[in-house]
């Protein structure tokens, strides 16, 4: 918290603080404060397809080929998991593979990651150390973390001994502790690998990752392991695995041991299958035992095109994988009582990373779903892909996300990192993309509103906006209305051209149209002692990354629009800092320090501004910008007066004095506010309201029946909760659509 008496504050506010104090200790003294019993933690299952093609599901265009007799991909798992959970329809990923999952393990887009586009030394250096990915955030929230298949960072593509080249960017580097991966984008589209990278490794392993023979050799105890679809134990399966063979059995046996756990610990366990198929070579299924099986007894097969042929065979293959890692959820031991069963409280995402094929599949059985393209454009069928979400404990037939309906939400595979980690009960990393879906799957809470979304391909780029999208190429601009043109055949930006010049300004503010490699770079506040200036350069830390002798980026102490910033309580100092002129950044956290914004002081962080525990903003006169939001958290503050230029989620206290002007939405979610007689906020969009309010007389001249305006919104949803004590007798709230009024009583 922040200094609980200051000589700078007013004897008023002094005595508020007073207040509050005994107030605080009077609820933990009689003992009446609320406990809440929170839900079990769910365990979260990820599989991430390569190429997989929007219209190659069955809600999205294949169930209605099959009743009508056309060629189509037969994927009865999926249809099922569709059935029981939601099919996703506007979900969007990358144009191709390397940014796809740099983003998906990030939360960033590709304006803000080294992985823009895919480039051989991504392998070397596209995730940091600084980098807070997936693995890192669930197992520091206490989970079993682990990822099998196509992860394409840290090691060479020699065959068949390949190296590592960069810890930084290595899974093991980054919280997931069991592994059995490829670590170079090439070296991941060739489905014969004779060595893969495998963790828990023996001891000096570089990396804590080690090489093993590619085999299934442990996988043919067939009480154990199915035999289909791999059909492993028959004598002409190739000594050296198929790839996504491998990656499914060990995926299989993580979640049967950690299901177990589960049952008998609580502990919950994040698994990710990201395969390599069904990207090209297309040929190599052939080499498998009855590899076209599933397909035999359809007339329509030996018509296809070959390529479509082996493609529609390797997406049939790993959705019978995906049917028996489903099965170990419901049965973990496998000794057929469902009993242990861990399904319920397990989320299963399904999603592709980018557009569906290139080649005749995309035709034959309209694997993009009539959509504009295919992977690596920038166009609908590049990065609109297929997502399914399972969690039967949230999403049932009566609830709000009903099982087995399409949502046109519109959702990006950065959504999935801050998820989790909401999901987990952990904050997300500072500054990200994406926007957690939690409130969205549990049906609690209030969903945050994505205002835009940012792709990148080679030379161009698009924001998507509501139902419009803006297409940024070397030679011309192209708007499109999604909701009317979903295949983007009508151009219509000579018709828009204020709409154009506003979202070509988000796309060269998103950082999407520049050279490649551009990233975020991270610093931290180094000054000492009071009265330091943000607009000093020699109170923050330099960037510098480097690996192995070589530097790929570096950043001065000069703050920037690329930084993701933090100012916290170091050497136990908590002195305030002071934002003096312009402070311009992509995030900043304060964490057990404060920052006073003057009146000639403007902070601006585009993505976030986060006042974390102990940690608070005086705001005196000054002004606060956002695109998207400021948090508060709990045991965390904003006090003053003044303009935040944003949306403000308030789940700590805000002490307000005079007028606070909040141009977006205001939303206090189990928070307080703090009101001097007289202070108001005007909100310029909507105002949802929980947590207590409480309003404290400056002086003794007020009489019975004076009021004022303490909120006004375009509306006001919800209401304050008036705690008990003194306070809260002495005065009424009155509520509108539109404000509140507080009328002495």
């Amino acid at each position: 918290m922040p200094p609980l008496l200051d000589a700078h504050r007013s004897i008023g506010q002094n005595a508020r603080m007073i207040f509050r104090i005994l107030f605080v200790a009077m609820i933990l003294a009689s003992g009446s404060g609320a406990t809440y019993a929170k839900s079990p933690r769910p365990n979260i299952l990820y599989f991430y397809v390569d190429d997989w093609g929007w219209g190659a599901i069955g809600p999205n265009g294949q169930a209605e080929r099959k009743a009508k007799g056309l060629p189509y991909v037969s994927t009865p798992n999926l249809d099922r998991l569709a059935a029981e959970g939601v099919n996703f329809t506007r979900s969007y990923g990358c144009t191709v593979c390397s940014p796809a999952r740099s983003s998906q393990q990030s939360g960033f887009h590709q304006g803000h990651t080294f992985a823009d586009r895919n480039d051989p030394d991504n392998a070397k250096k596209a995730m940091r150390a600084d980098d807070i990915l997936m693995g890192d955030a669930l197992s520091k929230a206490g989970y079993t973390t682990g990822y099998w298949g196509k992860w394409g960072y840290g090691g060479t593509k020699s065959q068949p001994d390949p190296e590592i080249v960069n810890v930084q960017t290595l899974p093991t580097s980054h919280g997931y502790q069991f592994v059995v991966a490829e670590l170079h984008h090439v070296r991941a589209h060739t489905f014969y690998q004779p060595t893969l990278w495998n963790a828990p490794a023996k001891r000096g392993s570089v990396g804590g990752l080690e090489l093993k023979l590619n085999s299934v050799a442990a996988y043919r105890n067939q009480s154990r392991y199915p035999n289909q679809p791999a059909l492993q134990n028959q004598p002409d399966y190739p000594k050296t695995a198929y790839c996504d063979d491998v990656y499914a059995f060990a995926a299989l046996d993580f979640v049967r041991e950690n299901a177990i756990k589960y049952n008998k610990t609580g502990k919950p366990f994040f698994g990710l299958l990201g395969v390599q198929v069904p990207h090209a070579p297309f040929h190599e299924i052939e080499e498998l035992p009855e590899w076209d099986r599933a397909y035999r007894k359809l007339g329509f097969f030996n018509n296809l095109n070959k390529q479509s042929r082996q493609w529609a065979a390797m997406v049939t293959r790993l959705d019978a994988h995906f049917g028996n890692i489903l099965a170990a959820l419901e049965d973990p031991n496998g000794d057929g009582d469902k009993t242990d069963s861990v399904a319920d409280n397990t989320l299963v995402i399904f999603q592709s990373d980018n557009g569906g094929p290139q080649h005749a599949a995309r035709n034959e059985f309209r694997a993009n779903g009539g959509l504009r393209a295919s992977k690596g454009s920038i166009y609908e069928g590049g990065i609109r892909i297929p997502t399914i979400m399972r969690w039967p404990a949230k999403i049932t037939k009566n609830s709000k996300l009903r099982a087995g309906s399409s949502n046109d939400k519109v959702i990006d595979v950065t959504d999935l990192l801050p998820t989790f980690c909401e999901l987990a009960g952990v904050d997300a990393p500072l500054g990200v993309d994406g926007v957690s879906l939690a409130p969205t799957l549990t049906g609690e809470g209030s969903q945050r509103h994505r205002e835009f979304l940012i792709h990148e391909a080679r030379r161009s780029a698009s924001v998507i906006r509501g139902n419009h999208k803006l297409v940024h190429t070397p030679k011309r601009l192209e708007l499109y209305d999604l909701e009317k043109d979903h295949a983007e055949e009508n151009n219509i930006a000579d018709e828009h051209p204020v709409l154009v010049k506003e979202l070509e300004a988000i796309l060269i503010a998103e950082r999407a149209i520049e050279p490649k490699g551009f990233a975020t770079t991270y610093h931290r506040w180094t000054g000492k002692g009071s009265g330091r200036s943000t607009s000093d350069s020699g109170n923050w830390s330099d960037y510098v990354y480097e690996n192995a002798g070589l530097t790929y980026m570096t950043a001065d102490s000069s703050p920037s629009d690329s930084w993701i910033a933090s100012i916290r309580n170091t050497r136990n100092d908590a002195s305030s800092v002071f934002c003096q002129g312009e402070l311009n950044l992509l995030a900043l956290e304060l964490r057990g320090r404060g920052l006073v914004v003057g009146k000639d002081g403007e902070l601006t962080a585009r993505n976030e501004i986060r006042i974390s525990r102990e940690g608070y903003i005086e705001l005196n006169g000054g002004s606060i910008n956002t695109a998207r939001w400021l948090n508060i958290a709990p045991y965390a503050s904003l006090r003053g007066f003044g303009t935040v230029r944003g949306s403000v989620f308030n789940s700590g206290s805000i002490d307000l004095q005079n007028e606070l002007t909040v141009s977006s939405d205001y939303r206090q979610e189990n928070g307080e506010l703090w009101v001097t007689w007289g202070s108001r906020i005007e909100v310029g969009g909507e105002a949802q309201l929980h947590g207590k309010v409480y309003v404290h007389a400056a002086d003794g001249k007020l009489k019975q029946g004076d009021s004022f305006e303490l909120l006004r919104a375009k509306r006001v949803a919800g209401r304050f909760e008036l705690p008990g004590g003194i306070e809260a007798n002495g005065y009424d709230l009155t509520y509108s659509t539109t404000n509140v009024l507080v009328t002495l009583r």
